[in-house]
């Protein structure tokens, strides 16, 4: 909805005071932080329900096959230093 304008003396147009939530530019203002307020509390709700499972490496075996690429990803991080080219 555009600005309402009446004419004024010496033929211009003075804008009505219209309330302020009649205006479009505060609700895109309002909105993008709304929308962004909104889906961080979907996130944090997804994030408590699905809680990823810690796993247990004080005695470094995998006990389900459903963990194996994590300690395999672990492995490989830790032993970084031994698998690197040597540089010349």
């Amino acid at each position: 909805m555009s600005e309402v304008s009446v004419p004024a003396q010496g033929g211009q147009s003075a804008p009505v005071n219209t309330p302020w939530w009649r205006l479009p530019i505060v609700w895109m203002v309002i909105g993008g932080p709304a929308i962004v307020v909104v889906a961080s509390i979907v996130t944090a709700g997804i994030a408590i329900k699905h809680v990823d499972p810690v796993l247990d490496t004080s005695k470094g075996q995998v006990k389900a096959v459903n963990d194996m690429p994590a300690m395999k990803v672990r492995n490989h991080a830790a032993n970084a230093d031994a698998q690197a080219p040597a540089d010349k």
